[in-house]
């Protein structure tokens, strides 16, 4: 579970709590923005993170969404990386209520160690829970740290 496990695919900077969106477009956007203001894409992928939405839901259950963009716009992603926003209040997603929308831009499988960190936080309705709630940018990168096998 060392840093070098994923270097840099979901860093402090992607890490943002306690937002707020008016609908699940705003929290988009919001998402795509992240991407953007750290380096790992340009803005017409996070304008890609719309279009994926428009054809298919990101919406994963127990308040967790993860837009991506589409696979024609992988060109306009510049390196690896996740971003993590939190929104306590909640957003309307098609009738759900989502609270945390972690958006990914990978050209490969970079990002899949955090991802499956996520399935066995989403299994653990507790962990699922702090990850809704939490304050704390550590507790979020604690979470979803890439485990090692050797990890329980």
């Amino acid at each position: 579970m060392s840093p070098e496990t994923a270097p840099g695919v979901l860093s402090a900077e992607a890490v943002r709590l306690g937002l707020s969106a008016t609908d699940k477009e705003d929290a988009l956007r919001q998402c795509g923005a992240v991407l953007v203001e750290i380096g790992a894409a340009g803005p017409a992928y996070a304008d890609a993170i719309l279009e994926r939405e428009q054809s298919v839901s990101t919406y994963m259950g127990m308040g967790f969404a993860i837009p991506h963009g589409t696979d024609a716009s992988r060109e306009h992603i510049n390196r690896a990386a996740l971003a993590f926003l939190q929104f306590p209040d909640g957003v309307d997603w098609n009738g759900k209520e989502c609270s945390v929308c972690i958006a990914i831009a990978s050209k490969s499988d970079e990002h899949i160690g955090i991802l499956q960190s996520l399935a066995m936080v989403l299994s653990d309705s507790e962990s699922a829970q702090r990850l809704r709630e939490t304050t704390s940018i550590d507790e979020v990168l604690e979470l979803l740290a890439p485990r090692d096998d050797d990890d329980d």
